[in-house]
């Protein structure tokens, strides 16, 4: 479930598609939980672009799919992960940029990271990942 920050809300315009991003993010979170590594492929525009918390670029569906396929079902964390969304800024009508609050929650404690995605609508209303980074926040 996503929680969105209360000072966040949506205005009148562009609610419809504000609960839409928000739930590709719900989505993000799903598949992630559930290692459903074609389910959370299914959120990417096909000429996406991904850089991991780590720093590693991936240009196109098929470089984020054979990374993804290679990591995510052996996954390993000792906890659950939540993603909420913390800002939505629409760039255009069709596009957005979605501040995002990833936190992975175990018992040595939480580790967050600070995605940022940039998603676009397509013609059929769907919106999809477009352009995204994902970044580790280090304490301190």
């Amino acid at each position: 479930m996503i929680r969105m920050n209360p000072q966040h809300a949506p205005h009148d315009s562009g609610t419809q598609d504000r609960r839409a991003i928000e739930s590709v993010v719900a989505d993000v979170e799903r598949t992630q939980r559930a290692r459903d590594t074609e389910g959370f492929l299914a959120l990417f525009h096909p000429d996406a672009l991904w850089t991991t918390a780590h720093g590693k670029v991936l240009l196109g569906l098929d470089a984020i799919a054979a990374f993804t396929r290679a990591v995510l079902p052996d996954a390993v964390w000792d906890g659950e992960v939540t993603y909420d969304v913390a800002h939505i800024q629409f760039l255009r009508p069709d596009v957005a940029a979605v501040k995002v609050r990833q936190v992975y929650h175990s018992a040595e404690g939480d580790t967050e990271g600070a995605p940022l995605y940039v998603m676009t609508r397509r013609d059929d209303g769907r919106w999809l990942l477009h352009a995204c980074q994902n970044t580790e926040v280090l304490g301190g």
